[in-house]
């Protein structure tokens, strides 16, 4: 026997606590996915996504997990679009942000993640920057969690690679 819709639906914390507790962390992540000039619009779509979602979750889901698959999702969505879509400047001004992004301070590393091929930088970034297990990271990516320890393994790899000798990264 289920419970009545009223009930569970009061079990779930209000939506907007949700954002203030996780904004960061899918901020964080879509930034180090995409960099900063798509971040924001991937942030954007993925709470909009999760509200319009949120009243189905059942209760004692990992919402954090919840929100980073559907932040991934977006990520993927914006990266394919923006693999088809002409630039037509070289330059684009960027102002400097304060709230999660990973690249200040370490430009040199950041620069190296966004060359990695995208399933290593997502598996690096969930588990590095998002915290998440690498149970959770195959689920998001669609493969095992041998495959995502693997992904992220590779990564690292290339990453030391590039730091410590100056050679660029496979893809």
């Amino acid at each position: 026997m289920s419970l009545p819709d009223h009930i569970v639906r009061t079990s779930l914390p209000p939506f907007e606590e949700v954002v203030t507790r996780h904004g960061a962390t899918v901020l964080r992540v879509c930034r180090a996915l995409l960099g900063s000039v798509d971040a924001d619009d991937a942030w954007s779509e993925t709470f909009l996504a999760a509200l319009r979602a949120y009243p189905e979750l059942p209760p004692g889901s990992n919402v954090e997990a919840w929100l980073v698959t559907i932040a991934h999702r977006k990520a993927v969505d914006i990266h394919r679009v923006r693999g088809r879509t002409p630039v037509p400047t070289e330059n684009l001004p960027e102002p400097t942000s304060t709230t999660g992004n990973p690249g200040e301070g370490d430009d040199e590393l950041w620069t190296a993640v966004a060359e990695l091929p995208f399933t290593q930088r997502a598996a690096l970034v969930y588990h590095y920057v998002g915290g998440l297990p690498y149970a959770e990271i195959g689920t998001i990516l669609g493969n095992s969690p041998a495959a995502a320890r693997r992904a992220a393994a590779d990564g690292r790899t290339a990453l030391r690679r590039r730091i410590e000798y100056g050679t660029g990264c496979r893809s």
